[in-house]
Formats: C-alpha cells, structure tokens, sequence
C-alpha cells in the first residue's frame, strides 16, 4: 500500500507540474500574441508628450528680454511685453497690437519667469526622443519629440501631421538656431494645431521673408522675424529681443 501511495503521489505530483508548465505556456502565448496585435499601441505610448505648460507667459505672442522693435505695419493678436528690458518700440507706422502692452512691467516679469519654466521643461523631455538632423524642409513628421544637437533648418515646407489626433504634441529641441528660409512653411494636417507644437531653440530663431510659420519658439536668446513673415503661434524671447517686420503674428 504505501508503494502504491507513493506512486499516486508522484503521478499527481507530476499532473500538478504539467499543468503549471501548460499554463505558463499559454499565458506566455498569449502575451506574445497580444504585442505581436498592438504594436503601434506600445510605440503610441512611447511617442506621447504632455503639453507645455506655458503658464502667465501663454497669453503673450510676442515677449522679448532686451527690447522688442518693429518696423512697417505688423498686426500682432494678443499681449506683447519685454522684460527685464523696458523698451518697445512700435516703429513707423507702428504696429497694431490687439492686446495689452507690457513694457517693463510685472506682468511682463510674471510672463518672462513661466517662459523660463516652460523652456526648461522643454528642454529636458527625454522620453521618446527622436534624434533629427540638417534641414527639415520636405518632410512629413507625426507627433512626438525630436531633438537636433546643432542647428535646425527648414527650407521649403515642413508637414505636421496629427494622423487624426487634434491632441497629440509637437515638440522641438534645437540645441543651436533655428533658421527658415525664404517663402518655407510649416503645414499642419491630420488634425495638428499650432497650439500643440512647441520649438525649444538653444540660441536664437530667424524667420525668413514671407515664410509662414507655426508654433510657440521658445528661444533662449532672440528672434528675428524677416520682412512679410507671418507666425500663427508665439514668439517668446528669454534673454534677447524680439525683431519685426510687417508680419502678421497671431496666438494660436
């Protein structure tokens, strides 16, 4: 009886681990199958930023550190301010700013501190990175972070495209300048909105004559904004100033 008890207990025992082995398997299986279904889920979730909190600075279009300067009719849609410098000057005929104006005020001060937290934040986004290069000009490129070491150009049309989600984030770390060349554009599609794009740039950003940008420049020292060059986002300057001329610059 006990050989035989022995026996029993080693062929349940053996049941037991068969059956641990065939549901191990079968759940390994089915997490394999699962991934092998959803890939572009996992690559989503990788790719997804959160927004730019861009806090007292969100209601300013133009902000520059030094000075703010236009020349020629600009038409500007929403606040402009300088801080810590104190000088703006409208030009002749001076620009139309539907906004406020803020000149060296506490407003303009309270703006300049959220525009240092924003481009740090910016900055610092290293989740999902995708490493970009050269001139961006003939592209097409979907939601995410991209990161260029050096400068970053764009030389005739950059496309955004959301892939049909009007929610998704842009954003753009350039480590140097920020240079787009004559007549370039950046398009938005798939649902993209100026809104949701974001460019960090290093040093300073220059628009070229009647190209056509989108997005919030966020730029550690200036920006320059060439003749006829229209922005449909913000130009938001650190430390340097912010140069116009005849632009049509609106909030987006």
């Amino acid at each position: 009886m006990n050989k035989n008890k022995a026996l029993n207990t080693i062929t349940s025992e053996s049941g037991n681990q068969s059956k641990r082995v065939s549901a191990f398997l079968l759940g390994a299986a089915f997490v394999l199958c699962f991934a092998a279904a959803s890939p572009m889920t996992a690559q989503i979730a990788v790719a997804d930023q959160p927004t730019v909190f861009l806090g007292s600075a969100a209601t300013f279009v133009v902000l520059g550190g030094e000075t703010v300067t236009n020349t020629g009719p600009s038409v500007i849609t929403g606040d402009l301010g300088v801080w810590p410098g104190t000088a703006y000057v409208p030009g002749t005929p001076p620009a139309t700013v539907i906004g406020s104006i803020h000149a060296g005020d506490i407003v303009a001060q309270h703006a300049q501190a959220s525009l240092t937290i924003a481009y740090n934040n910016a900055a610092g986004r290293k989740l999902g990175v995708v490493g970009v290069a050269g001139d961006l000009g003939g592209r097409t490129l979907t939601p995410g972070l991209y990161k260029s070491t050096s400068t970053m150009a764009i030389t005739g049309d950059l496309t955004l495209d959301a892939t049909g989600h009007p929610n998704s984030i842009f954003i753009f770390q350039v480590a140097s300048k920020l240079t787009v060349g004559t007549g370039s554009r950046v398009v938005l599609t798939g649902g993209a909105k100026a809104s949701n794009v974001f460019w960090q740039v290093g040093s300073s950003a220059t628009l070229g004559t009647f190209s056509a940008f989108k997005g919030t420049i966020m730029a550690h020292s200036s920006i320059s904004i060439a003749t006829s060059a229209t922005l449909h986002g913000r130009a938001l300057a650190q430390h340097g100033s912010v140069t116009l001329d005849s632009n049509v610059i609106t909030k987006n």
